[in-house]
């Protein structure tokens, strides 16, 4: 696991270097073992990097790296998991290698067949740039599910890209302006979508994409870009080629991927451990390590004093069962709100999934004992896990039977009543509803009557899934769109809407929130995290299987659940999906509610031209009067004005050195 940095310019100098330097010292914390920069100065291309030393810790595996015939010189930040077996194919057919490492082993692989074939035949989590001296060209590549990041732009002929929006603001010239449409899509989903960064003219590459950039007329452009892995074309194929197995056979041969892809993600040169949480991936994972372990596995759990937001007695149970060296530790809420003024420069654009914070502080537990550490993500995406899915399906089998112009007359009859009018002709009924229940009842309904009104599974879905329904009435000159997948028809069965939504993740929620949210996290404190749930071939072979294998009634993960019995006993796990989440509503109202009166001012709000005060200021009244949960739908807000805050101490920084 490592950083990249570099440029593709005309204007290459004598500064070369120390502008590349500046570029990958901004992401030190990436790669703390080493760093290393390569210059072709008649072309103009600078490639650098930061090492966390994982495989082949000797020189023979430092970079930036070329080919053994010259002609590829490459940085590269992941894990290429199957290298060993793909180097035995290459030495087979005369490749010789000087090191151990998988740097060299995807160079070979670009010299005998080419990038594009090889990243097919690549089983890992990467982001990498790659100058081709033969073409004159550079190519950029990330993984298939985008674990590893990969920002760029173009600019005043140039071609500047890194794994964090760091590098490229240590760039000299670059003009970087808020992207207000960007703006509009982050409130809706508290995180940047892919290609969308929070700048205008700033990209993020694709999962499961190859760009290569070249010279034309005097610029570096944008030369080709492709897909390599495309999710909405495997899902397909998969679904329309199902397997026909029992329960029984499903289960062990989910049981070998796993355990292939377990045993794929313990190479390591360091010392390795796990998350565990107690719930069923993380102790899925951490089980089979611990079957194919000679030594007790290092296991990490993280407990907090809130008890409807702990966890780490389930977690503590499953490592004594499976005999694990288990660290436990409680944390303070000083502890706890002290990572918050951390999260502007960590995430280093706006970013609003609160357990980011749980991530961080477990990420650095797990960092004083151990360099790499393996996780649970990916088995609600591929196995019908989340709770929203099954909220989703009996919402839309309740309605899809009314006429579609009867749900849209219903919808927004009730959207048009004011809130504080459904609040008044509801009061007298609050005692039938749990406490919890009562506030906020008026943009409940008008939430369930945006809903009530979807003409489309998968508009329901959108709706779900976002936080503020109307985002660009919150946004000064924003603008809102949202298209993923093929619209889907009105009388989809179960099995095909649960698909939709776990594709519709798989694309969005899970490549740019959760491994956006786990990288940085962890990056942050020079840890590896691996994700062995996450491995395509698993994901494919979800795809073919049985929907009752996945979800029966309201119980997801129906397969998973039948390999972990195999290892733990269902009491230990059988149990409600707490999430990994922190008391976010309770903290605004208590301890945070200072430093979030001070961000949400109106009128620095009005001042600062980037939000409309009154939607805002009226959440802020109904969360701090008890008539709403609306925490997570003002982190966003938060987080962004933190970051602008944190901008702002920089720009003010730069002056100030430029005035010395």
């Amino acid at each position: 696991m490592c950083g990249i940095a570099g440029y593709w310019s005309t204007k290459i100098n004598e500064n070369a270097e120390s502008v590349l330097r500046r570029m990958t010292l901004a992401i030190a914390h990436r790669g703390p073992d080493a760093d290393g920069a390569w210059l072709d100065i008649p072309r103009g291309v600078a490639l650098g990097h930061r090492r966390l030393a994982i495989v082949d810790l000797t020189d023979a595996g430092r970079q930036p790296m070329c080919s053994a015939d010259g002609r590829y010189t490459i940085v590269f930040n992941g894990e290429i998991y199957n290298f060993q077996e793909l180097r035995q194919e290459l030495e087979s057919i005369g490749h010789k290698f000087r090191g151990h490492s998988d740097t060299e082993v995807m160079l070979a692989a670009f010299v005998q067949w080419g990038i594009d074939s090889s990243l097919k035949k690549f089983v890992g989590m990467f982001a990498f740039a790659v100058w081709d001296a033969n073409e004159k060209t550079l190519t950029m590549a990330r993984d298939r599910v985008g674990k590893k990041p990969l920002y760029y732009t173009f600019a005043n002929g140039a071609f500047v890209f890194g794994s964090e929006l760091k590098s490229l603001r240590a760039f000299p010239g670059l003009q970087l302006t808020i992207d207000r449409k960007a703006l509009t899509k982050y409130l809706r989903f508290m995180y940047f979508p892919a290609p969308y960064t929070v700048y205008e003219s700033v990209k993020k590459l694709e999962a499961a994409h190859w760009m290569t950039v070249g010279f034309r007329n005097g610029n570096v452009v944008e030369l080709e870009k492709q897909c390599y892995w495309d999710a909405r074309e495997s899902q397909a194929l998969a679904v329309s080629n199902p397997l026909d197995v029992s329960i029984e056979e499903a289960t062990n041969r989910l049981d070998h991927l796993l355990g292939n892809a377990v045993d794929l993600r313990m190479i390591a040169d360091v010392p390795l451990g796990a998350f565990l949480s107690g719930g069923i991936d993380s102790s899925l994972v951490v089980a089979i390590m611990q079957a194919h372990s000679k030594q007790p596995v290092r296991t990490f759990t993280i407990g907090f004093h809130e008890a409807g937001f702990n966890e780490a007695m389930h977690a503590k149970a499953v490592a004594s069962h499976l005999g694990t060296d288990h660290t436990e530790v409680y944390l303070t809420p000083r502890e706890t709100f002290a990572t918050i003024p951390l999260l502007p420069e960590m995430y280093d654009e706006p970013f609003a999934d609160p357990s980011q914070i749980p991530t961080y502080l477990v990420s650095a537990v797990a960092r004083r004992h151990v360099t790499v550490a393996l996780s649970g993500d990916g088995g609600d995406e591929g196995f019908c896990g989340y709770g929203r899915y099954v909220h989703a399906l009996q919402f839309w089998k309740r309605i899809s039977h009314v006429p579609r112009h009867i749900r849209a007359a219903v919808g927004f009859g009730v959207s048009h009543i004011p809130e504080r009018v459904i609040d008044g002709a509801l009061a007298p009924f609050r005692f039938l509803l749990p406490p919890t229940k009562r506030a906020g009842l008026g943009l409940k309904a008008h939430r369930h009557a945006d809903r009530f009104a979807s003409d489309s599974p998968e508009s329901l879905y959108r709706h779900l899934m976002s936080y503020w329904l109307n985002p660009d009435k919150v946004v000064v000159d924003g603008s809102d769109s949202w298209v993923v997948t093929d619209r889907s028809p009105a009388n989809i069965d179960s099995a095909s809407f649960a698909n939709l939504m776990m594709l519709t993740d798989t694309l969005n929620y899970l490549t740019d929130d959760i491994l956006v949210k786990v990288d940085r996290a962890s990056m942050a404190v020079s840890l590896e995290v691996r994700a062995p749930l996450l491995d395509h071939r698993i994901l494919e072979f979800a795809w073919r299987l049985p929907f009752r294998y996945k979800m029966q009634g309201t119980q997801g993960k129906i397969v998973l659940r039948e390999v972990l019995q195999k290892y733990v006993p269902k009491e230990l796990f059988d149990r409600p999906k707490v999430g990994f989440g922190v008391p976010l509503n309770e903290w605004l109202r208590g301890p945070l509610r200072d430093w979030a009166e001070e961000l949400l001012g109106e009128r620095r709000l009005k001042a600062e031209g980037y939000f409309h005060p009154k939607p805002i200021r009226t959440v802020w009244a109904e969360h701090l009067a008890g008539h709403g949960e609306w925490g997570y739908r003002l982190w966003g807000v938060l987080m962004f004005q933190a970051w602008l805050e944190r901008q702002s101490d920089l720009a003010r920084g730069t002056a100030q050195l430029a005035k010395c």
